[in-house]
This record gives structure tokens, sequence and C-alpha cells, in this order.
């Protein structure tokens, strides 16, 4: 407790007992403190533990594995683990293949570019990523964003060529953004994104997605490029006459076939694969359906042809010149962080099902890399996208060989298949995007949000509302002020209560929390709950002014015996910095002037450390005035009341003389 030990005279109630002392760390150097902070900071998980004591052939072997995840598992493979790969490989191959052209023509891009990002990403992310479970493709969000945001500058049909360019552009910024995010071991900044603008921001570009490819399933030719509700249903209302009964029919139909497998599947989990295969079952049987009744001519736009061959490069197509470089950074940017987001996202999910780890830095590094490379390679933005990741789950993937197996897949379709693509309805793929964006409508987690905590689900409802009634941009940018407006809040606003006393015990509660809990006369305890910043110390000055006015007021009103002591619970304060010094300075004071002592309890090892250095201990509080725990704080605080009758102003003088 204090500096000194003390007893219980003769006489007192209590027993003997002794008090404890509140120690202060021991001084480190500098080097030896900045790198403790920088290894807590940016290495939490002490990557290089496994290095320690290691000869150095083991050393270089281990360095491998933690770069090159493949380089661990592999020399373990068998045949057993590859059967299970080859038929998940197989079956988010009969995803990926639809998918891809769908959300390719979803970023207005060609949708050859689909299959070549299903082709190389997914190599790449074998190699590198931690994730068993993840399979890699493109996401409808990403690409949604992708076409969003570029389109503003370039119109995708007045100029294809560089409308391609700066989406190569936008990958690899996107790429070289969450690369380095995961070597300088920054992946806290994705935590700012959080469950709740995630919720609400995919419901929201979910829903602007689905309304987009009404564009499709009506068969309209012109389509305004705003992704709001009331521009996109302007646009589909004011061109009925434009409506293509044909397209319609053939939409609405392969619709209630992917939604009818999809629920059969929800329900019958052992046929999973049933809701796998319905894409491409859609594509095989729409492109039939329009090949035999060569419903091109009447209204029912198709594909057309698809390049053959693997994919080109594409290092020289990049744009790193004014004006339109700065659009690809930014659109690179934000893409770059959605997708790292949601595929981190989806890899710990399922990572926590089968009970491993992932390494979030590691699938950083992963994730640039294949987008850099993917950039390089014809390839636009990827990441790991939950509905195809849930169908390799269930396929019972064992390991990434299955992101392999895809791959193969997808070559073999680049290198032979593509020209049976030609007549594939564009209905029938934004049939199979409206299926796969319901799923992305997690009204249940917005439920659980209103239900569990108000302010989350007034963030999630703010991402999705700006997501619908403004833009993708928009919406993300709200969702995220209104969160980081809610971090500062809690910063700069930190919970202060009461503490009194749980009867026949040494514990002390928030009286709020613990109705039965009692106050100690003569006795104001305060709990702060959070460190003291220059944020919260002009607000924690006046909370704690205003505490002891109530309690004064309380007391001369009820007639107890007046306030002497206030003592401040400090076990949550894990830091404090000069500007929270100043405020107890200030505190101290004001109770002073009071004719009050200032008692503090627990204060932890940086705050006593910081307290000392700044003179604050001693010159302003003597170390007898601080305790370990608020039971002996209050103990000693009552002797003092109630055995030897002392004055606040001369308890230090008492505290000599015990």
């Amino acid at each position: 407790m204090g500096t000194v030990d003390y007893t219980y005279p003769q006489g007192a109630e209590e027993p003997h007992r002794r008090h404890h002392t509140v120690e202060a760390p021991q001084p480190q150097p500098f080097l030896k403190s900045l790198q403790y902070s920088v290894k807590e900071t940016f290495f939490p998980d002490d990557p290089f533990r496994q290095f320690k004591n290691q000869k150095t052939s083991r050393r270089v072997v281990l360095g491998l594995q933690y770069f090159f995840p493949i380089c661990e598992w592999a020399p373990r493979y068998n045949l057993k683990l590859f059967k299970s790969d080859l038929i998940a490989g197989i079956t988010i191959a009969s995803l990926a293949i639809p998918q891809g052209i769908s959300y390719a023509k979803l970023a207005n891009l060609p949708p050859i570019l689909g299959l070549y990002s299903s082709f190389v990403p997914p190599l790449v992310y074998a190699v590198l990523g931690s994730s068993r479970d993840l399979a890699v493709g493109t996401v409808a969000v990403g690409s949604l964003l992708t076409g969003a945001m570029l389109s503003k500058e370039v119109d995708a049909e007045k100029d294809p060529k560089l409308y391609l360019h700066l989406a190569f552009t936008a990958s690899f910024f996107a790429g070289l953004l969450e690369a380095s995010l995961g070597i300088f071991r920054l992946g806290f900044i994705v935590d700012f994104l959080s469950h709740a603008t995630i919720v609400g921001f995919m419901g929201g570009a979910a829903t602007v997605v689905s309304l987009q490819q009404l564009k499709g399933i009506f068969g309209l030719k012109h389509f305004t490029e705003a992704t709001d509700v009331i521009s996109v249903m302007r646009s589909i209302f004011s061109q009925t006459h434009q409506w293509r009964w044909e397209s319609g029919v053939l939409g609405c139909g392969f619709l209630f076939f992917l939604l009818s497998t999809k629920y059969f599947s929800t329900k019958k989990p052992k046929f999973f694969w049933v809701a796998a295969m319905t894409p491409l079952t859609s594509v095989i049987l729409g492109s039939l359906l329009v090949y035999f009744t060569h419903a091109e001519r009447h209204g029912v736009q198709v594909i057309g042809n698809l390049k053959k061959g693997l994919n080109p490069l594409s290092v020289s197509d990049l744009v790193f010149t004014s004006p339109y470089m700065s659009t690809a950074v930014k659109t690179g940017l934000i893409t770059g962080i959605i997708a790292l987001a949601e595929g981190i996202a989806v890899g710990r999910s399922f990572a926590m099902f089968k009970n491993y780890n992932i390494d979030g830095n590691k699938e950083m590094i992963a994730f640039g890399m294949m987008n850099i490379v993917g950039s390089l390679t014809s390839c636009y933005l990827t990441t790991g996208p939950f509905s195809r990741s849930a169908v390799n789950f269930n396929a019972g993937c064992k390991t990434v060989v299955s992101n392999i197996v895809m791959a193969i897949a997808v070559m073999f379709t680049l290198l032979f298949l593509t020209p049976l693509f030609h007549y594939t309805p564009l209905v029938v793929l934004s049939s199979i995007i409206i299926s796969a964006m319901l799923g992305l409508i997690d009204y249940q987690s917005a439920i659980h949000l209103w239900n569990v905590d108000k302010f989350d689900f007034l963030v999630c409802m703010s991402a999705y509302v700006g997501v619908v009634f403004g833009s993708v941009e928009i919406g993300l940018v709200v969702a995220v002020a209104i969160s980081i407006t809610r971090l500062l809040i809690f910063v700069s606003r930190p919970r202060t209560a009461v503490k009194g006393n749980i009867p026949n015990s040494m514990i002390y509660r928030n009286t709020e929390q613990y109705p039965s809990s009692r106050t100690v006369p003569g006795l104001l305890i305060l709990e702060i709950d959070a460190p003291i910043y220059f944020a919260n110390a002009g607000y924690l000055r006046e909370r704690i002014t205003r505490w002891i006015n109530e309690e004064e007021e309380r007391v001369k009103t009820s007639g107890e015996n007046s306030l002497q002591y206030v003592i401040l619970d400090m076990s949550a304060v894990g830091n404090i910095d000069t500007s929270g010094i100043s405020m107890m300075e200030e505190i101290k004071k004001i109770i002073d002037r009071r004719a009050l002592k200032l008692v503090l309890a627990n204060p932890k090892g940086e705050v006593v450390k910081k307290l000392t250095r700044s003179k604050f201990i001693d010159d302003n509080l003597a170390k007898e005035w601080m305790f370990v725990t608020v039971g002996e704080a209050v103990e000693a605080c009552s002797f003092m009341l109630h055995t030897l009758k002392t004055k606040p102003a001369s308890k230090a003088e008492a505290w000599n003389n015990v």
C-alpha cells in the first residue's frame, strides 16, 4: 500500500494487518524500452520465437517455411489429401468459371479477364497463403467498386483500352498496399473496418449490384452509370418500352432455378454440390437454349467471342502517368482495403471451424503478391470470396491444393473451351450475380446488432443507406467516419463510476452495477476506466470535480460524516501522458482547496513511472497515499477517520506516528 508498513494498534477491531508498498518498475535503458514497445506493437505474436536456439541450417528451413507456407505442408502431402483437394478444386472451378465471367462484366471489363483472374492469382496464393480453405478469385463488391470508380474518369465503351489498363494499374496498387501492410505488420489498419461496417457495406453493395442486374434481366442496352438506387430505378422504369420479354422470362426462370437449388442445398448440407454446380449448369443450359433457338436474334444478348489462350503479359499496360494515375491509385487503395478485410475475415472464419490459426500478416502479403503478379498478367482485383470459399470448405478441401486444381481447370478452359461460351446469354450471368448477392444481405447480423449494440446497428445502417442511396464510396466513408467518431468518443469520454463495498467482503464495485454495494462514510471511491491522455484529460477533470460536488451535496443533505478522502481506482489506467499528468496536478489542487485528501489505488507501473519522473509523486502526492488495492486504501483511510480522528491536513503526520 504505502511506503511504510501499517499495523492496527491494540484494541482496534481489525486484526493485525500489513499493508503493501506500491512499486515503481525498474528503469530501463531507452533503447531497450523502445525495442520492447516496437515488439509489442508490431510483433505481438512473436514470430521469431521459433528461430531461437536453432542451428543456421534449421533457421534457413524455418525461414522458408515462414515466408513460403507451401514448404511446410508440401513434404507431408499425400494421395489421401489430394483426393479430397481434387474433388474440392473441380467443384469450385465449376463455380469460378461462370462467376469470373459475371463479375468481370460487373466491373465493365472483358469477360475473359474473369477467367484470367481465376488462373494466376490462385497459384500465387497456393505458395504464399496460410489458409487451407480460402478459394481465391474475383468478388462482386470489388468488381463493383472498380467499375464505379474507374467509370467516373474513363468511359469503358468509348475508351476500352485505357479503361482496361487503369484496371490493371488499380490492381497493382491494391496489391502494393496489401503487401506493404503485411510486410510492415500494419494489419491493425484494416480493423478500423468494424464488423458492423462490413455487414452494412456488404449488404448495401449486394443490393446495388442486384438492382443493376435488372439491366440484363430486361435486356436493356443503355443504362445509368450511377450506382444509387434512385438512379437505377429511374433508368429501368424510364425504358419500359425497351424491355424484352424473352430476356425477362429467361432471367427469371434461371434465377428461380439458382435460388431453388441453393435453398435445397441449405436444407440438405450433404448436397452442397448441387448449389455449387448450378451456376455452370445454368451457363451450359442457357448457351444450348440460345444456340438451338437463335434467341440472340430476339433481343437476348450473348457474351460473344472469348479469346482463346492463357493470360497475356500486361507489364507494359500499367499507367504511371498523369492525369489517370491518381484515379488508379485511389481505386487501388480503396478496393485493396475492402478486398483485404473480406479475405482475412473469410479465412479466419473457416480456420475457426477447423481449429487452426492463420497469420494475418502472411495473408496480407499473399493477397498483395497475387494482385501484383495478377496485374502483370492481365488480371484485376482478387481476394478470397465467401461463396467460393464456402463451397471449397463444404467440398472437403484439406489444403490450398484445391486452388491449384481450380487454376488447372480454368487453364484447360482457357486453352480449349472458351469458344463454347460464345452463346452464353448475359441474362444468365445477371441471374448468377443476383443469386450470389442475396446471400451477402445478412439481415440476421443486422438484427443481432440491434439487439446487442444500437450504436453498431447505426453504423451498419449508415453504411447500407450510404451505399444504396449515395454511392459505394459514400457509404464506406460514412460508415468509417461514424466508427472512428465512436472510437474517439470512447477515448475522449471514458467511463467513470462511484464504487461501493459489497457487504461482508473486501470487494468494491460500481454502485450502479451492484445496487447492494454501499459507499463508505467520509470516502469517495472513483473508478477511471481508461488510460488518461490529452484527448480525455479535460473531460476527466470536469467529471471528477462533478463527482466530488455531487458527493458533498449528498453528504450535506443526508447529514452523514463530511467527505474527507477521494480515492481514485487506477486499475484500468494502463498509461498516462503529460496532459494526463497536468490533469492530475489540477485535480490535486482542487481537492486540496476543499481540505480533502487524494489517494491513489493500484496505479500501474507505467503510470507510477511517469508520475515519479514528472515529480507529481513526492511534490504533489506523498508515496504513502498510494495503495495496491482499493480495499487497503479504504482500510487505511477508515482507520485514520475513526481511530486517529485526524484532519486531512495533518494526515501525513499521523502516518509517521503509526
